[in-house]
Parts: structure tokens; sequence; C-alpha cells
């Protein structure tokens, strides 16, 4: 908020508990003020898809057009609704929907990749922080394997599995050093948002990052196909010195990397959208 209320842009504050609890909307955004239809951003935590719905249509209600539609933060928040786009730079992805989920069929399906290391995750969000425990398979081959690890990350995931589940192949990647908590293999990983097919902020995604940039320009085929206004296009350089896109994000939801310049963001962020 000082940031926002540097550059005299006005900014309201929604209650995220009713919302994700009861999936109450309105009572989310009471103290926001109602006004004549205009553009405007949500910066919170990320939202599930019929959350997002919810706060959209309570907002525009009250006079504020999200810069995103529902479809379009479902499009860049779950990966396999934009992997299509991203396929050609970004690791080879398969995935269960959750209605269709079971151990056997999370095993058969890793197995489709061969004997290659793969990373589990859920449609949004990997448990990167309990790399070994319930994100790391060395072989998509080993059943017990690939068993042990899927079962540990639904376990630790719980209620909050969005989605189903998504298994990444590992590509190795040019490495700065671990985590100092997590023990987490750091990449020299790059965290770019795009509004409206411009990059408005190039940040590293790691204080141990340092260097050159991303050749960000290469990118933008990829990010002509994203359908989403506001995004983050995370992107890490390979062992081989070639760059991919590691993930995708909503905009409004994805954090600003340490160390980066909130107040040259939202500068370049408001004009963008005012545009």
């Amino acid at each position: 908020m000082a940031a926002t209320s540097s550059l005299g842009l006005p900014h309201a504050l929604v209650r995220i508990e009713p919302l994700l609890e009861r999936g109450d909307a309105a009572a989310a955004v009471r103290g926001v003020a109602t006004r004549e239809p205009g553009p405007a951003l949500y910066r919170g935590w990320m939202l599930p898809p019929d959350r997002y719905e919810a706060l959209h249509a309570a907002l525009a209600a009250r006079g504020d057009v999200l810069v995103n539609s529902p479809t379009a933060y479902r499009h860049v928040h779950w990966l396999p609704e934009s992997y299509a786009a991203i396929e050609p730079w970004t690791a080879r992805s398969a995935w269960l929907p959750a209605a269709e989920l079971t151990l056997d069929r999370a095993v058969a399906l890793a197995r489709s990749f061969g004997p290659r290391p793969l990373i589990v995750k859920d449609y949004v969000k990997s448990r990167k922080h309990e790399w070994a425990e319930a994100c790391f398979i060395p072989d998509a081959t080993d059943a017990a394997g690939v068993e042990r690890v899927v079962r540990r990350f639904l376990e630790l995931t719980g209620a909050e599995l969005q989605g189903g589940l998504v298994l990444r192949e590992f590509l190795e990647l040019e490495l700065v050093g671990d985590h100092a908590r997590s023990g987490m293999p750091l990449a020299r990983e790059w965290r770019v948002f795009w509004c409206d097919r411009e990059p408005v902020l190039i940040a590293p995604y790691w204080p141990e990052v340092a260097g050159e940039p991303p050749p960000v320009a290469a990118f933008r085929e990829a990010a002509a196909r994203v359908e989403s206004r506001f995004f983050t296009m995370d992107l890490a350089r390979r062992a081989d010195g070639t760059w991919i896109i590691v993930e995708l994000g909503d905009g409004q939801v994805a954090g600003l990397p340490d160390g980066a310049d909130a107040t040259a963001f939202y500068r370049a962020l408001a004009a963008s959208v005012a545009r």
C-alpha cells in the first residue's frame, strides 16, 4: 500500500477471510466504495477460480472491473489451461483431474515419461520446500518412488489441492545455491510481469540470482499466445545455457520478488492498465 499511496493511486482493502472461508464475496468487498465503472486490480492471496469469479462479480457491481476476467484468471492460474500456449517453451507435462486421481493412475502417468526425473505439483503449486519428500521424483519408472512422493504430496496438500495432480519433466537448470531452510536447489530464475503483451517488471526470483536478465524478447511470441492481460512468466536458465518458461501465473496474485522496486512496478502497471 505504501507504493500505491506514494503514487496517488486509489486503493481499498478486501477482506479475504469471508471470501476464502465461506465464498462470501459481498462481505469481502463491503469496505470498497461504489464508483463509476473503471479498471481495477486485485493484489492479494491466490484464489481458487470459483472464488476469483465471485470476487470479480462483487467488485464489478461496485464499478471496479478487474483487469482479468474469470476465464483469463483460470487460464494462467491453472497450468493445464495454458499449457498448450507455452508448450514449446516449457517442460513436458501431464496431469490427472482430481476426480480421476488415484495412486495407480499417477504411477501409470509417470511411467509414460520413461526413466526421467519428475516434479510433482497440483494445477497451481508444488511443495518445493519439501523437495525430496513431496516434490522430486528421481526416476519416473520407479513405481514405489512415484507412489511415495505422490502420496506424501497429497497428504501435505490435503483439501487445498487445486484442480488435480500435475507431473512435469525435471530439466537440469543452472543453479545458484540451495534454499537456506529447505535445502531446495535454487535455479537462475527471473520473474517477468506482462501487461497487455509488454513487460512491466523483470526481476530476479531469488535474492541469490545476479547477472544479466533473461532474453525476454525471445518470449514475446509465447506471451502473445497467453489469454490474459496481466500475468507473470517465470523464466529459468538451463544448464546448457538456454532459457525456458518455468510457469505462468495471474499477475494479480503473484508476489513481487524480494528487492523489486514496488513503486516503479505500480507506476508502469497503472500506466499500462489505463491505456
